[in-house]
């Protein structure tokens, strides 16, 4: 009898710590999704749809990327919730370059949380970085699944010209620090991957040892650097190159980077650069690839909001001048906003500032702002930073 009891109370126990925590995982084939909804919400309770940021290939697939659904400590689940929507996410089918799947997998995950009883009246996409170009083709796309999106530092106007960044990061750093990292920067060896947290203090000493090379190919590869942390830029590029690589050759069928005709600029002596760089040839079928199914068209029938940090060293920020174009040139622009955020990094916004795109995308689609929306951050600080960009943005 006592054994029952004491079953009986952890089962209780159980049961009530998972009433508590309102978001559950469910499989879903190769993926996973994690579904939030605040207790006691209504079955029509409006929906927003994450796409998370690029994964490695070597991170186990159907996992979600957890550290990528808080901001400065800020839970996002937990933010969505307490403005009074769900929160829905997967951890898409494949890792790497999943553009493709990652498409596809948040229409299926929108067709799953409606199976699950829910009918939301609007649906809102949040993107960010890979995810943010998802966003952006899924609204381009169109279609009654999506209300309308926010695409954070997303590579989103030329992804031809992503592909290139990186490789044009990995040439001029071979050319200015030879011998440093194995070659070749289109077919990446095993053991570069595996070595490297080793490579990485290589790379920083390389750099440390010859600040003058370091100053060129930041110039040359017009990438915005830290200069409190000045190899930062440097070794997250690199990354991309060492553990990219090989999965977009697999999911492109071919080598993208091509640098044939690349005239690089910016160095103490740009005519031995130019002839002493190596150089590569794009293979046809993984351009016709990136051409139908990674690039984006400017075209909105939905609203888009777009954010970019201007000293973005992995996804540029000439991506939104471009896009803006795209945008133009199909007239769209009633259905497009742009937050530029003045600071460097990588999709480095203040949780403040995620929040009041989000506010103008709600506004764009449904004609009302949210209210109170600065109850929802943790702090009098954030909360006062919302208020004032608030108001800088009135009316936008």
């Amino acid at each position: 009898m006592r054994l029952r009891f004491t079953l009986f109370l952890l089962l209780m126990f159980s049961v009530l710590a998972s009433a508590q925590d309102p978001c559950v995982p469910y499989p879903a084939g190769l993926s996973t999704y994690l579904i939030c909804v605040p207790p006691g919400a209504a079955s029509n309770i409006d929906l927003v749809v994450f796409a998370h940021g690029y994964v490695s290939p070597t991170e186990p697939v159907g996992t979600i990327p957890t550290d990528q659904l808080s901001l400065q400590g800020v839970s996002i689940p937990a933010l969505v919730n307490s403005l009074g929507f769900a929160f829905a996410v997967s951890s898409y089918p494949k890792n790497g370059l999943a553009i493709k799947e990652g498409m596809v997998d948040l229409e299926n995950l929108v067709a799953f949380y409606k199976q699950l009883g829910y009918s939301p009246g609007r649906v809102y996409l949040v993107g960010v970085s890979e995810g943010g170009l998802i966003a952006t083709k899924l609204i381009e796309q169109g279609g009654p699944v999506f209300s309308g999106g926010l695409a954070l530092c997303g590579p989103i106007g030329d992804f031809d010209g992503q592909i290139n960044h990186f490789g044009d990061f990995r040439v001029v750093f071979d050319y200015f620090f030879p011998g440093v990292l194995p070659p070749s920067p289109v077919s990446i060896p095993p053991s570069a991957i595996a070595d490297w947290d080793s490579l990485v203090p290589v790379i920083a000493g390389a750099m440390a040892a010859n600040p003058s090379a370091a100053a060129q190919l930041y110039l040359v590869t017009q990438t915005p650097t830290d200069p409190t942390q000045p190899v930062e830029s440097a070794v997250d590029n690199l990354w991309y190159n060492v553990f990219a690589t090989d999965d977009a050759h697999t999911e492109l069928g071919g080598q993208p980077f091509d640098n044939r005709f690349r005239i690089y600029l910016g160095s103490t002596d740009n005519l031995r650069l130019n002839l002493d760089v190596e150089r590569f040839s794009a293979d046809p079928a993984a351009l016709r690839q990136i051409a139908e199914f990674y690039q984006t068209s400017g075209s909105l029938p939905a609203p888009l909001v777009t954010m970019h940090t201007t000293g973005d060293p992995i996804v540029p920020y000439w991506h939104e001048t471009l896009y803006g174009l795209k945008v133009l040139l199909r007239g769209s622009l009633r259905e497009y906003l742009h937050l530029p955020v003045v600071r460097y990094g990588h999709c480095n916004f203040e949780p403040a500032e995620v929040l009041l795109g989000f506010g103008l995308l709600v506004e764009k689609v449904s004609g009302q702002s949210l209210p109170n929306a600065e109850l929802a951050l943790p702090s009098e600080t954030m909360r006062q930073q919302f208020r004032s960009l608030a108001a800088q943005n009135a009316g936008r």
